[in-house]
């Protein structure tokens, strides 16, 4: 960086040019001592010229340059950046001024073919946030300023929070409140969303009753069509344009009419602590992408879709080891390349887990009794009973291997002891299989307890089965006459034999 010019320089008409140390030159004639009548013509001719050049760049006829940064104007602190400043062929030199400061940032002179110079940081830092002008001298004279340039830095840490409220899921031409929060006390924050200028949305910073401040951003209508990709920053109103690091980045959602897809876990919906989960969205749409959003989450995680078999596209959205946060309701949409359409919800998904209770009212398992037995015949009628001594508001009924929901029932208070009957009649032999049954708390509806003992419903068909053993006998009464034909035709062949 050098400082500010020279006080003044020669123009080609011999006059002296002074100029300030933040505004661009111009050509203006100074006064000339001694006899000014002898060379009074070549002097009001360069007057002339001086004055003419002088309007010429007042009249804005040399246009002003272009002033851009790369890799961006938010850059992190440490990293490099480079201003470029591009004007007319033929440019002289190119000057850098920054907002704040007495002196002349930088000159440097132009890169062929001569439109265009860079200004090089290497290391940026708190000093270098601020506001740039660039011009640019020709042989005719100098341009007016560009632009403003905002370079801001940004730093490592204290990233602040964005979430959406109430969700990031927004139907079409709907409202959404976006919430940036941060520990770090600060006390502005900014929204910037993909494509738009990132300055366009402040607020103050308010406090929470935690501790936090927060700006709360008002966005909408959230239409398709577009792309909803935000990210916020806190600073201080004393260093306006040195921010956090951003935020996480945060889409919002907007479901649209096309094919719904399948949302499904070849766990069951009901899972243990503990166990590892994996959700599945499918769809024989032909959908680049899918999104997984939850009914109290926050995070919308996307996964690229795949094709394992039949043409189904396909997006595994692991979970990992099931907690108490997992629990709730589920639903998957599908997308097209980098567009914001999305496809209408996937039906709902109910995850329920048990095993994991941090108070330990859920600790104790249930218990599960069939009646009239463990085997039954079709048509007749079946209690299942699930039982507790402690306080429970309801009781599931789940069936392995089956898809949906587990049964529901409130409790009785049956003299001290918590139940529930659960009645299947007629029974067929599709309610033959293994039952298990869990209580649960109204107020954590999606958390069980420990599941009772598996009990096994066998559902036979006595007058089928009657039918087979009576065919059975029939057939080995047939096969023992015929054996018994045969040995009489072998024994008299041989009383034949022996008489001859």
């Amino acid at each position: 960086m050098e400082g500010s010019p020279s006080p003044g320089e020669d123009t080609p008409c011999g006059l002296s040019v002074r100029r300030t140390p933040r505004s661009p030159p111009s050509s203006q004639p100074e006064p000339q001592g001694g006899d000014a009548m002898a060379p009074v013509l070549p002097a009001l001719l360069c007057l002339g010229l001086s004055v003419g050049l002088r309007t010429q760049v007042q009249a804005g006829t040399l246009p002003k340059p272009t002033i851009w940064a790369e890799p961006g104007s938010v850059v992190p602190w440490g990293s490099p950046v480079t201003i470029w400043c591009r004007g007319t062929l033929g440019a002289l030199e190119f000057r850098l001024d920054k907002e704040g400061t007495s002196v002349l940032w930088d000159r440097q002179k132009p890169l062929e073919p001569r439109d265009k110079a860079k200004f090089s940081i290497h290391y940026l830092g708190q000093d270098h946030a601020g506001s740039y002008q660039c011009y640019h001298s020709t042989p005719t004279g100098w341009s007016e300023p560009s632009d403003p340039l905002q370079l801001v830095v940004t730093r490592s840490y204290g990233k602040p929070s964005l979430s959406a409220l109430p969700s990031p899921v927004v139907t079409s031409g709907g409202n959404v409140t976006l919430q940036c929060a941060s520990r770090q006390g600060f006390n502005r924050f900014l929204l910037t969303k993909e494509g738009e200028d990132e300055s366009s949305r402040t607020l103050d910073g308010q406090r929470t009753p935690d501790g936090q401040t927060q700006a709360l951003f008002p966005v909408g209508p959230v239409t398709p069509g577009h792309e909803w990709m935000f990210r916020c920053y806190g600073f201080n109103r004393d260093t306006p344009r040195v921010w956090s690091a951003p935020s996480d980045p945060l889409e919002l959602l907007v479901p649209g009419l096309s094919g719904k897809p399948s949302l499904l876990t070849p766990q069951g919906p009901v899972v243990t602590s503990g166990q590892n989960l994996t959700l599945q969205c499918r769809s024989d749409v032909g959908y680049t992408r899918f999104a997984l959003s939850k009914d109290w989450g926050q995070d919308l995680p996307q996964r690229p879709a795949r094709r394992p078999q039949g043409g189904l596209a396909q997006a595994d959205f692991p979970l990992g080891p099931v907690g108490t946060v997992h629990r709730g309701w589920y639903r998957c949409y599908g997308g097209h390349g980098l567009s914001s359409e999305w496809s209408a919800p996937s039906d709902p998904l109910e995850l329920l887990v048990a095993g994991e209770e941090p108070a330990g009212r859920l600790r104790d398992s249930p218990s599960l009794s069939v009646r009239p037995g463990p085997s039954v015949a079709p048509g007749e009628n079946v209690t299942l009973l699930c039982q507790s001594g402690n306080r429970t508001d309801t009781f599931l009924l789940s069936k392995e291997g089956a898809t949906h929901r587990p049964l529901r029932l409130r409790s009785q208070d049956q003299d001290g002891r918590y139940q529930a009957e659960f009645f299947l009649s007629p029974v067929t032999s599709a309610h033959g299989g293994t039952y298990r049954c869990y209580r649960s708390l109204s107020t954590d509806p999606y958390l069980l307890s420990q599941p009772s003992e598996p009990l096994a419903l066998v559902v036979s068909d006595y007058t089928v089965q009657n039918l087979i053993r009576m065919g059975l006998a029939a057939s080995v009464l047939l096969l023992l006459g015929v054996l018994l034909c045969e040995a009489r035709h072998d024994h008299g062949g041989a009383l034949d034999a022996a008489r001859s």
